[in-house]
């Protein structure tokens, strides 16, 4: 197989000032592109998020200011980009949770609108969001030797997200994500993303907000589970290389792939 390739962590903390913002993804560009990174991963809500719940007055069409730099900072850095932002949703008052994946060339290659809303522990994003279709195509694009499947924060609780995304030909499991704080968040977080790395036989980069009311911790985890890289709670950016030999060899010694006898069919 071909030489993989480097992902930038983009562990950043995000508030609810745009520009602000946009000023620390630029950053993040520039360390990505000191690095060689052939892509970075910024995290759900990277445009603007407030802890208390990130609402419409956030929201932003995709040729509005946040995707706009960031397709012009991809295309001038040559680093392909994934990053969760909110667009105007069904009716005034309501927003879509985006997550948006840009080329090295700045072209925008698509867009996951989050299925699962974060309805739990206290929280209800489904008062002001809207769901994604479940039958909506995944959004899967290729980076380097390797295809990343995208998928967001409350969907890792869902391993049917993270099964569609494979049989969609996916070899890393890319989930940016503002996850919650709380009682044994944290553990669960790290437990749910080494059991879709190991399931799937998948890299799992799951890529958290830092700052206040979320956790951080970002995890690189190779498909046989084993945690390779995780950050701690305050913002950082990190890279790493990814090696499609490595992970070709997991899914010929544990070829569970091949031996499952279920598929995965969106529910209405």
């Amino acid at each position: 197989m071909g030489a993989g390739a480097r992902v930038t962590i983009g562990q950043i903390e995000v508030s609810a000032d745009h520009a602000a913002n946009l000023v620390t993804v630029a950053a993040a560009f520039r360390e990505a592109a000191r690095v060689d990174a052939d892509l970075l991963v910024l995290p759900e809500y990277a445009a603007a998020f407030e802890p208390r719940g990130t609402g419409a007055e956030h929201a932003e069409p995709l040729d509005g200011p946040f995707v706009t730099t960031l397709r012009r900072l991809a295309r001038e850095h040559r680093v392909a980009a994934v990053a969760g932002t909110l667009v105007p949703g069904s009716a005034p008052g309501r927003a879509v949770n985006v997550v948006v994946a840009v080329d090295a060339h700045g072209e925008l290659v698509g867009t996951y609108r989050k299925v699962h809303l974060y309805d739990a522990f206290g929280h209800r994003e489904s008062d002001r969001l809207d769901a994604g279709d479940p039958a909506a195509p995944p959004l899967v694009l290729r980076v380097g030797d390797l295809t990343c499947g995208v998928m967001t924060c409350y969907d890792l609780r869902f391993p049917e997200s993270a099964r569609r995304l494979v049989d969609a030909g996916a070899d890393v499991l890319v989930v940016p994500a503002a996850w919650a704080a709380g009682d044994l968040k944290a553990d669960q977080w790290r437990t749910l993303a080494r059991a879709r790395a190991i399931e799937n036989t998948a890299v799992v980069l799951a890529v958290g907000q830092a700052g206040k009311g979320v956790i951080g911790r970002s995890l690189l985890v190779g498909p046989d589970g084993q945690v390779g890289l995780e950050l701690g709670e305050r913002a950082e950016l990190r890279s790493a290389d990814l090696d499609p030999g490595a992970l070709a060899s997991v899914r010929e010694r544990n070829p569970s792939l091949a031996n499952r006898r279920y598929t995965v069919v969106p529910r209405g």
